[in-house]
């Protein structure tokens, strides 16, 4: 089934939407379908020109703005570069976490490249203790608030990692098996819970701050069901 696209905000130089987890940002090495691309969706549902600012992996739902013209483009690609853009993430995992921490450890994308500092910040938002799930009355599940500095290959994920605390459908780091379990218990089947709930950024041509915000994602509130909120309208 194709989920419709959700339009979070739009002006004659900028659009944002609620990108669904499983769709790409803007076409790869593999042959997806159009309609799993959300760079051509935006451009054929508004019919007009659409241009990549930034970038989510697949697995990754949540607030995905695209600039509309070059220059607004080069504009708000500046703010990105000079990291006066704040993201705020919602990530879900096993255990019941600490208050807040930081993870610095630097990362690289490949063996062969060099180490790249690194900085994340996690609070823990929510908690469902033990007892909370009646098919695993031992799981209990904590919410994040993760706001990276910097934007490093996989750096949430990989940050998460290295604290023991694998997101919840993260087949990559948690592993197929534990992926496949807590699908089956928590009825998210092979969702990764990881949403880009908030963009903070100036608009390039009027100042004003712009703060995006993705609606409760349905997964989520299969763990939490205290996020659950209305549905936004549908792009187009």
């Amino acid at each position: 089934m194709i989920p419709p696209l959700r339009i979070l905000f739009q002006d004659e130089h900028l659009v944002a939407i609620d990108k669904p987890a499983g769709m790409i940002v803007h076409r790869g090495r593999d042959e997806d379908p159009p309609e799993w691309i959300a760079m051509k969706r935006v451009r054929d549902e508004l019919d007009r020109e659409v241009h990549v600012l930034h970038r989510l992996d697949r697995p990754t739902s949540g607030v995905l703005i695209f600039a509309l013209d070059r220059k607004t483009c080069a504009l708000v690609q500046q703010e990105f570069e000079h990291r006066r853009v704040q993201k705020t993430y919602l990530a879900v995992v096993c255990g019941i976490t600490p208050e807040q921490w930081v993870c610095d450890t630097p990362l690289q994308k490949s063996p062969e490249e060099p180490p790249l500092s690194a900085l994340t910040h996690f609070e823990t938002a929510m908690s469902a203790p033990e007892g909370s799930f009646t098919a695993d009355p031992g799981l209990s599940l904590s919410l994040l608030k993760v706001t990276p500095t910097t934007g490093r290959y996989h750096q949430i994920r990989r940050h998460l990692l290295e604290a023991d605390l694998p997101i919840v459908g993260d087949y990559r780091y948690a592993g197929r098996d534990r992926s496949d379990e807590l699908g089956s218990i928590l009825g998210t089947g092979s969702r990764m819970l990881l949403q880009a709930k908030t963009l903070l950024l100036k608009h390039p041509y009027t100042g004003e701050m712009m703060n995006l915000e993705a609606p409760a994602d349905p997964d989520f509130c299969k763990c939490f069901p205290e996020l659950a909120g209305e549905a936004l309208p549908a792009l187009g």
